[in-house]
């Protein structure tokens, strides 16, 4: 080879050194080129564990929050019913024998406190009536001769004594109208003709009436039977050695017929009588509860507040290998690693990762684990 040609081979392996040199150096100092810039530029970048989300559109997607509560004793689960409330049905008597002149009511009518459900014309309450008004016509005589009496008594006329008899007259006279009184208003209130109108003594739906229109009703016998139906609770029997850890004012977990949940306050722990099976808890609905002899649940978490914080097992999700809870922040929620332990009654306790009192994701959340999903593959791609 002549020396020129070995100058111009030379020459162009420096330059192609040169070349592949400049490359290097740019992969090594991050160089990329503009159009992978710009593709970087379009992807979205996603922070590590977090899902942006609203209050609003969190409730769109089904996902429900709720706090972070204190747990760990021992769960008990009692059967129970649906039933009507204390003070929410009523037995109407008829309070003086009668014959039924008119029924004003029908079985499912709604009615108010002091409706009028039934006219009686009774003998008794026509004489009960008489009995008033005779004794208030002797209570005024009595009374007029005891102001004559002591009127004549001031003026040296009779003697003390007489105006005393006169005085104890009117006093017997006004305790016999009292008397008089009180059994009319026992009977209805009859009229002098003898009718009695018979009212309901709460508000809600006539679920019997046994009147009839020409039947004789005696005195005590049923005229109806009125129930408020929204007025309800539930009652749950509970085994006589567990009844003393059931405390009024705990709040139970109510399961429905459904599959749904409900939630309850207890207002009532009463001991199994002696040879009964189970003693008797009764709970005041707190949320809407299903309707009247329908077959529930409740679960008790006895010596509430002494272990850690317990979440609802929806709340606890599998992310990555980890298991994780959603905790809720201003502007969406943050897979949080936690450390689970015993689990009881769709509840788990956790022992490391949260304090107790934060709101995270329950209900839907494996919706927010679903989302963070989406990222993580949209970033590999």
């Amino acid at each position: 080879m002549t020396d020129r040609k070995w100058i111009l081979a030379g020459a162009a392996t420096a330059l192609i050194a040169t070349a592949g040199l400049g490359f290097g150096l740019g992969r090594l100092t991050g160089k990329t080129p503009p159009a992978v810039e710009g593709h970087a530029e379009e992807e979205p970048s996603h922070e590590d564990g977090f899902v942006a989300l609203s209050a609003a559109d969190a409730i769109k997607a089904g996902i429900l929050t709720t706090t972070v509560g204190r747990g760990g004793g021992a769960e008990l689960v009692l059967p129970g019913r649906v039933t009507l409330a204390i003070n929410a049905s009523a037995a109407l008597g008829a309070p003086v024998s009668g014959a039924v002149e008119r029924v004003h009511v029908a079985a499912g009518d709604r009615v108010a406190a002091g409706a009028v459900i039934a006219t009686l014309r009774s003998a008794e309450g026509a004489s009960a009536r008489a009995n008033v008004d005779a004794a208030f016509a002797a209570a005024r005589a009595a009374q007029a001769a005891a102001a004559r009496d002591r009127r004549l008594f001031e003026a040296g006329v009779v003697a003390r004594q007489d105006w005393e008899v006169s005085q104890a007259a009117a006093e017997k006279a006004q305790a016999d109208l009292r008397a008089a009184q009180a059994q009319v208003a026992a009977q209805g209130t009859p009229s002098a003709g003898g009718l009695a109108r018979l009212r309901s003594p709460i508000a809600g739906i006539v679920t019997r009436i046994d009147a009839r229109v020409g039947g004789f009703l005696t005195q005590g016998g049923l005229v109806a039977e009125i129930a408020d139906q929204r007025a309800v609770e539930y009652v749950f029997d509970a085994p006589p050695a567990s009844a003393d850890a059931i405390k009024v004012g705990d709040t139970v977990m109510v399961q429905q017929p459904d599959g749904g949940e409900a939630s309850a306050r207890i207002v009532a722990v009463a001991p199994s009588a002696p040879g009964a099976g189970a003693a008797v808890v009764r709970a005041k609905p707190t949320t809407p509860a299903p309707q009247i002899g329908s077959i529930v649940s409740a679960r008790v978490i006895l010596a509430k507040g002494t272990g850690g914080p317990t979440v609802p097992a929806d709340a606890v999700q599998t992310l990555e290998g980890r298991t994780v809870v959603f905790v809720a922040e201003p502007k969406g929620f943050r897979a949080t690693p936690v450390i689970t332990g015993r689990s009881a009654g769709g509840a788990v306790e956790i022992l490391k990762g949260l304090s107790g009192g934060e709101i995270i994701a329950g209900k839907g959340a494996f919706r927010l684990k679903a989302e963070l999903g989406k990222g993580e593959a949209g970033h590999e791609d």
